[in-house]
C-alpha cells in the first residue's frame, strides 16, 4: 500500500535528497558489480587518475573517512587496480597510483556511470537538467559543504 503526504505539507529536503542519494548509490552498486568495484572504489579510482594525490587527499576528495578510505584502497591493491608509493615529499604519506588493469576498469566503469546518471536526469525536462546538476554543485559547494557538529553524530552512510 502506498501513502502519501498530505499536500498541505512542504517538502521534506532531507527525505528527499536521502531518498534520491539511497536508490542513486543502490543502482550504481548494481551496476558496477560486475567489474568488481564499488561506487566508492569507483570514486578513488578516478579521482586518482587526474594527479599524484595522497591517500589522504583522496579520502577528502571522495568524502570518505579514513578507515574506510585504507579499505577501500586495500580492496583495490587486492584486484590490482591501484597502488600506494610513498611520497617524495612526505615519507609518511603515500600517493595513490592507478595500474593500467585500474584505467581499465575506470574507463568502463565511467560508461556505466554516466549511462545510469543520464537516466535518472532523463526524467527532468531538457532544459531542467544543467539547472538541477548546477544547483546540486552550488549546494554542496557552498552551504551543504561540511556538516554541523552534533551529539549525537550522524554516521554517513556509505555507497
Amino acid at each position: 500500500m502506498t501513502t502519501s503526504a498530505p499536500a498541505d505539507l512542504a517538502p521534506d529536503l532531507m527525505f528527499l535528497l536521502s531518498q534520491a542519494s539511497h536508490v542513486l548509490s543502490t543502482e550504481l552498486t548494481a551496476g558496477l558489480a560486475g567489474l568488481g568495484v564499488s561506487p566508492r572504489a569507483y570514486c578513488v579510482l578516478r579521482k586518482a587518475l587526474t594527479g599524484d594525490w595522497t591517500q589522504s587527499q583522496l579520502a577528502e576528495m571522495c568524502g570518505l573517512d579514513k578507515t574506510t578510505m585504507v579499505v577501500t584502497m586495500d580492496e583495490l591493491e587486492r584486484a590490482g587496480l591501484a597502488e600506494r608509493r610513498p611520497d617524495r615529499d612526505d615519507r609518511r604519506a603515500r600517493i595513490v597510483g592507478v595500474t593500467e588493469a585500474g584505467r581499465q576498469v575506470a574507463a568502463r566503469a565511467e560508461t556505466i556511470v554516466d549511462c545510469i546518471q543520464e537516466s535518472v536526469l532523463e526524467v527532468l525536462p531538457a532544459e531542467e537538467r544543467s539547472a538541477f546538476v548546477a544547483g546540486l554543485v552550488r549546494l554542496v559547494g557552498s552551504r551543504l559543504a561540511r556538516p554541523v557538529r552534533c551529539e549525537p553524530p550522524v554516521r554517513r552512510r556509505l555507497p
